[in-house]
């Protein structure tokens, strides 16, 4: 395996942190701003990095867009129609359902399920309570039916990238919570210095990156994984790295809110925000230490 990043694949990365930078929220209050998420989804769509395995990109690339939307906060749906691309192409406005659930799916009109080999299909209802602000889950109504049947090898390699475009919006969440706890620890001062000069700040920040660092390597072997390695492979080194990365990503985030000390515990602090959709994500999905025969530290 070959771990750089091609030029291309540094190109698409710096793309999406872009967009993410100039259209995602900046507040809790922005999530609120709808001129400000119009132009959001207007910009994504242009993009057409929803149809990205139909258009023959590489699990790496995928997950690449999703963790910089992760980091971003990305309230624009792109998880659940980028993985619904892969089982359903050329189907616009079609997200996944997980759990009976239609996952991401503002703006969508069907929710696709793999069940078994045959892919299922259900339309889209109201909206559903949800911890996660920036990704809205619906119900779904009315039965299933069956709308295509991908090939063998295609339906069993297809769970492998669902777990990694999950980590990927894992490992964004650290990162963004991270940056955030650090930006915070620069400025906020007490007894006339930056908290991020005392160590009970400092270090656990340090242990943050070095959880990121280590979410990084995994999720970048597992996303290779997903188009290079026999479909078992890659399901195993998927689920491994969401043990991992979500375990790392949970951890980051709590840390951000404590850093954040009294304001972190407030509604305003974008803190918890992060922590939503990493929680929302791990459950996404979700792998057990009993599903891989790797123990894991």
């Amino acid at each position: 395996m070959d771990a750089r990043l091609t030029a291309e694949q540094r190109e698409l990365r710096d793309a999406a942190a872009r967009l993410a930078a100039d259209l995602g929220p900046k507040s809790v209050l922005d999530l609120a701003d709808a001129e400000r998420a119009a132009r959001l989804e207007k910009a994504v769509a242009a993009t057409g990095w929803r149809t990205l395995r139909s258009d023959g990109a590489s699990g790496v690339e995928v997950a690449l867009v999703a963790e910089e939307f992760g980091r971003g906060l990305v309230d624009a749906p792109f998880l659940g129609p980028s993985l619904a691309d892969d089982l359903r192409p050329g189907a616009p406005g079609t997200t996944i359902a997980a759990g009976g659930t239609a996952v991401d799916a503002k703006g969508c009109t069907e929710a696709v399920v793999l069940d078994g080999a045959e892919v299922r299909a259900g339309d889209v209802g109201a909206p559903v309570p949800g911890a996660d602000l920036t990704r809205v889950n619906a119900a779904i109504t009315g039965p299933l039916r069956a709308v295509a049947e991908p090939p063998p090898e295609h339906a069993a390699r297809w769970p492998a990238l669902a777990i990694v475009v999950t980590c990927a919006d894992l490992v964004g969440a650290a990162r963004g919570a991270h940056a955030l706890a650090c930006d915070y620890a620069k400025v906020r001062e007490q007894y006339g210095r930056a908290i991020g000069a005392n160590q009970a700040v400092a270090h656990p920040l340090a242990e943050g990156l070095a959880l990121i660092e280590g979410s990084v390597s995994v999720l970048r072997h597992a996303a290779w994984a997903v188009d290079e390695l026999p479909a078992a492979d890659a399901l195993r080194a998927a689920r491994i790295a969401k043990v991992y990365c979500a375990d790392a990503a949970r951890t980051v985030c709590e840390t951000a809110v404590q850093v954040h000390g009294g304001i972190g515990n407030t509604w305003d602090c974008l803190a918890h925000v992060f922590l939503r959709r990493a929680l929302a994500s791990a459950h996404l999905f979700p792998v057990r230490l009993e599903e891989i025969d790797l123990g894991l530290s």
